[in-house]
């Protein structure tokens, strides 16, 4: 979903693209990553590459480390080697999700699952091996085209009948890829370096998402709430997720001078993009 925003958000600047698939270059591999280096010597490279299973990687921690920790290491080595800046993108799993307040960047990572944990470990051995240019930008409940997500999940079920229940005590901020993708470039264009947090703004609950998707996709929302352990309880198998998962804007509308809408807002987007290209419609079978 994101390399598919990026792309879509630099050409659109007139910036010549290279997106390359994992079929072009797994990049747990260390000589097809020299190799990719080595042919297009990029001035710039955005790492969207990542397991994102979240439950899966409790059953297959070495997979999801090596991802999401190793390869990252990799990427970084070469992008030093190259002098190429280098923007990988994280996660708010690196975080407990105990806290009473938004997020910032720097605040003690603490990872609670096998996915979060691994992708702690991308960004420590990033800044220890890519050029200092590095930039980290952790984000949250991304949603977008090109994808699988959890507005298309939604509609799904809901297009085939099937009873819906969304966990509604965990708290965070869904993220367009879109306004990702703008948030990005905004903070290259300003040399932005370190790490730093982007969503869209206004905090919400997985439950409320949910209803917000039916209705602005015209289903009659019928999401019934549940707490976590409720939850748990029907998938003992799930990892464990952060109750509280807000990030911290305010270093980013400080760098960049600018802020990131509603995820409401977004999300009509979202619909209206989808519904233009017959990807997602009330009426679909």
């Amino acid at each position: 979903m994101l390399a598919h925003a990026l792309a879509e958000q630099l050409r659109h600047r007139g910036v010549g693209v290279v997106a390359v698939s994992r079929s072009e270059c797994d990049i747990t591999h260390p000589d097809a990553v020299a190799a990719l280096f080595e042919t297009y010597r990029p001035t710039l490279l955005l790492n969207c590459a990542a397991h994102t299973g979240v439950d899966q990687c409790e059953d297959e921690p070495h997979r999801c480390n090596a991802i999401n920790g190793e390869a990252v290491g990799t990427l970084g080595k070469q992008a030093r080697r190259y002098d190429t800046r280098i923007v990988h993108f994280s996660t708010d799993f690196v975080f407990d999700g105990q806290s009473d307040r938004p997020y910032r960047p720097f605040d003690p990572p603490r990872p609670v699952s096998a996915y979060g944990a691994s992708k702690l470990l991308g960004e420590t051995i990033l800044a220890q091996t890519a050029p200092p240019s590095w930039l980290i930008i952790r984000t949250a409940w991304l949603f977008g085209r090109h994808g699988a997500c959890f507005p298309e999940t939604i509609l799904k079920f809901a297009r085939a009948g099937r009873p819906l229940k969304v966990v509604n005590d965990q708290l965070g901020c869904p993220t367009y890829t879109t306004d990702l993708a703008r948030a990005t470039l905004n903070l290259i264009d300003v040399d932005a370096m370190g790490i730093q947090h982007v969503t869209n703004s206004s905090p919400t609950t997985w439950f409320d998402f949910a209803n917000a998707t039916l209705q602005e996709f015209g289903f009659s929302p019928s999401v019934l709430p549940v707490s976590t352990q409720e939850w748990l309880r029907m998938r003992p198998k799930q990892a464990k997720r952060p109750a509280y998962s807000v990030l911290d804007m305010s270093d980013y509308t400080a760098t960049t001078g600018q802020t990131v809408r509603d995820w409401r807002e977004a999300l009509r987007e979202y619909r209206d993009e989808c519904t233009t290209e017959a990807e997602i419609s009330p009426m679909a079978s």
